[in-house]
């Protein structure tokens, strides 16, 4: 039976249960789709993919898919999603990497960029590709003939990668730290040493202690998923044993990065933000820029646009995902861009997100002052933030009309209004707080996000809010 790959097909990327929603004959048909719609016949192709299991017969599937309709299929085997994205930026060449990002061990997917690290989505011609790769599963895929179809060939981007990240931030002056990093048996584990290490390059004023870098696609230790907070409890307490000044968790495909002070407690998202904002506000004025952009999702604090606004930059808010931003980014060739999921931006990574060059950031953004990071966090949240509530609601739109029959127009007397950028957002006329009601594209929730004043302000509107999401 032919799969429906509308299953794993999502906004941005592909995500599906190895051997059931994506196979190695799904794989062989998106990659020669890939190549028809994108218009990829006689041009290079990067294929890679994580440590999962099944990546590297993934990765040769796709190369035989996309070589039948004449792209050139070049391996470069191992590599974190970053590391596509700067080899698509410098080699000016579509790719593609194999992971499910921080999905459990039974999970695979692919991310696909097109030339250059530009993104491909739902909008923009993924779902061309679904709909073409459908039709091949049913048909067969047209082959042309031999002398007519694709080479192949490997190279390695690693040592490229590394040194493209150490140009752009440098480490070399900050004062010493001791820097716990768990890669949660993620492609961290081969991209750190190598980024933040000495295994290729002069060492920096670093010392590692690595958790977890053995690569293991079955993740023995702790799902690759930093976002969740019991999958930080090791760094936490590694920190601490180790005293070290900051600990960096990755997620599985290393495109995101958490921060956890040297007390063992975490840095939100927004905090790091800012944090980034700040070093690239003020290196784009020492450019000529006069009113740097930067861009922040609607999720993130308000104390993200506030700084940017008081450091002379000029702050942008969008929806959340990571192709509208880098959309956005290159639209307003904003210096760097954030999401509260800990996705980070920059223009000189060709607008793609970096979890290694964000964390790069913070530890230049420590180690050039001499407070512990906790009382430098301290300087960019302000407010308290509810973090991420998830409610399993079967109707997500009439639970939002309840709460919107509730907040508005006024609620407890003070005016509050609304918009729908990404979802709903609420937000109170005197500034005591915003809520975001969003629905998940790819699990059965609705999303709350928010934040207050302080939380003895927060607290009650939060709590009434979920009561009324999760009443029916």
């Amino acid at each position: 039976m032919t799969i429906d790959l509308s299953s794993s097909f999502k906004a941005y990327d592909v995500r599906g249960i190895v051997g059931e929603t994506i196979t190695a004959e799904t794989v062989e048909a998106v990659g020669a789709a890939f190549v028809d719609v994108v218009g990829l016949s006689g041009k290079d192709v990067l294929i890679g993919g994580d440590m999962r299991p099944s990546s590297p017969e993934f990765a040769l599937a796709f190369g035989k898919g996309a070589r039948a309709r004449g792209a050139n299929a070049v391996y470069v085997g191992l590599i974190s999603t970053d590391e596509l994205y700067y080899a698509c930026g410098v080699n000016d060449s579509a790719g593609v990497t194999f992971t499910a990002s921080h999905n459990p061990a039974e999970y695979n997917g692919m991310k696909m960029s097109l030339a250059g690290a530009v993104p491909i989505s739902s909008e923009s011609g993924l779902f061309d590709v679904r709909d073409k790769a459908q039709e091949y599963l049913a048909n067969g895929i047209p082959a042309l003939p031999e002398a007519e179809q694709g080479t192949e060939r490997e190279e390695d981007v690693l040592d490229g990668y590394a040194r493209f990240l150490r140009n752009l931030v440098n480490l070399d002056g900050i004062r010493p730290l001791k820097v716990v990093v768990d890669a949660g048996n993620g492609m961290a584990g081969m991209t750190t040493p190598a980024v933040l290490g000495e295994t290729t390059l002069p060492p920096l004023p670093l010392t590692i202690e690595p958790l977890y870098f053995e690569l293991d696609g079955t993740f023995p230790n702790h799902p690759a998923n930093p976002l969740e907070a019991e999958n930080l409890r090791d760094l936490q307490k590694a920190v601490v044993e180790h005293g070290a000044d900051i600990g960096i968790a990755f997620d599985g495909d290393a495109d995101r990065c958490f921060v956890i002070d040297e007390k063992g407690d975490p840095v939100s998202p927004s905090a790091v933000t800012a944090m980034v904002a700040r070093r690239e506000i003020a290196r784009a004025k020492e450019g000529g820029e006069e009113t740097p952009v930067i861009i922040h999702n609607l999720i993130t604090s308000k104390a993200v646009p506030e700084l940017i606004e008081h450091d002379g930059g000029r702050a942008v808010r969008t929806r959340v995902g990571h192709s509208f931003i880098k959309a956005q980014m290159a639209k307003e060739n904003a210096v760097f861009g954030g999401e509260h999921s800990a996705h980070y931006y920059f223009r000189d990574f060709f607008n793609a997100d970096t979890g290694m060059l964000a964390a790069m950031h913070v530890l230049a953004a420590l180690g050039e002052q001499d407070r512990p990071l906790s009382e430098l966090a301290d300087e960019y949240e302000p407010y308290f933030s509810s973090g991420e509530i998830n409610s399993k609601v079967e109707d997500k739109a009439g639970a939002v009309e309840r709460v919107k029959a509730e907040l508005t127009p006024e609620y407890n007397g003070v005016a509050v209004t609304t918009d729908e950028l990404d979802g709903t957002t609420f937000t109170s006329a005197d500034g005591a707080w915003w809520i975001n009601l969003r629905p998940s594209n790819t699990e059965p929730f609705l999303r709350f996000n928010g934040e207050g004043r302080d939380e003895a302000t927060f607290a009650p509107i939060r709590d009434r809010v979920l009561e009324i999401v999760r009443s029916a």
